[in-house]
């Protein structure tokens, strides 16, 4: 009897804190940290500028065809279904040379108004995307080529880093996520 009420009391201790749907790296990736220029306004900003706020992290290009929009749109979706004003999606380019600040900023504006485009110098985009294992390179010969990763990092109010996914298709179980990151604030 002992036995089956112990078994009862661990299932019931689980009800609640089931598994996230996105890939949980909580304690495997560093704090939000970075020191960029904001294009949407023209603003430095850091990572502390974000704390209390849940944000997803994304890096890419204004000039990409298929994924970036793609991933922007859903990301969109996403906001939409959380309906908090206490989350952020920073849009970090890879292409600066190109992505000028008004460019950057028509871009995130046509997404959402809590889409910041943001925007640094070589050696900033690089620390950044060193510190979150985010593979991009430019090449412009022979022809102009952008690649770069397709990960979307989701930090907590505080700026720790919890989620990670490849694939924004279902926004609704992206939503659940950052409802319950934004409940353990």
């Amino acid at each position: 009897m002992r036995i089956l009420a112990l078994a009862i009391a661990l299932m019931l201790a689980g009800c609640g804190r089931g598994a996230f749907h996105m890939t949980d790296i909580s304690g495997g990736m560093p704090r939000l940290d970075f020191h960029l220029t904001r294009a949407n306004d023209g603003a430095a900003v850091t990572g502390e500028n974000y704390r209390g706020k849940v944000v997803a992290l994304y890096f890419g290009y204004t000039n990409c065809p298929d994924v970036c929009p793609t991933t922007l749109t859903n990301l969109a979706d996403m906001l939409a279904k959380v309906g908090s004003p206490d989350v952020r999606v920073l849009f970090v380019t890879v292409d600066p040379a190109r992505d000028t600040p008004a460019a950057l900023k028509a871009y995130a504006k046509a997404f959402s108004p809590q889409v910041d485009a943001l925007r640094g110098n070589a050696n900033q985009l690089a620390d950044l995307a060193r510190r979150y294992r985010v593979a991009y390179s430019v090449k412009t010969s022979p022809t102009y080529e952008v690649m770069h990763s397709n990960a979307v990092f989701f930090f907590d109010s505080d700026g720790h880093a919890r989620l990670v996914t490849t694939n924004t298709e279902d926004t609704a179980a992206m939503a659940e996520d950052v409802k319950r990151l934004l409940r353990q604030q």
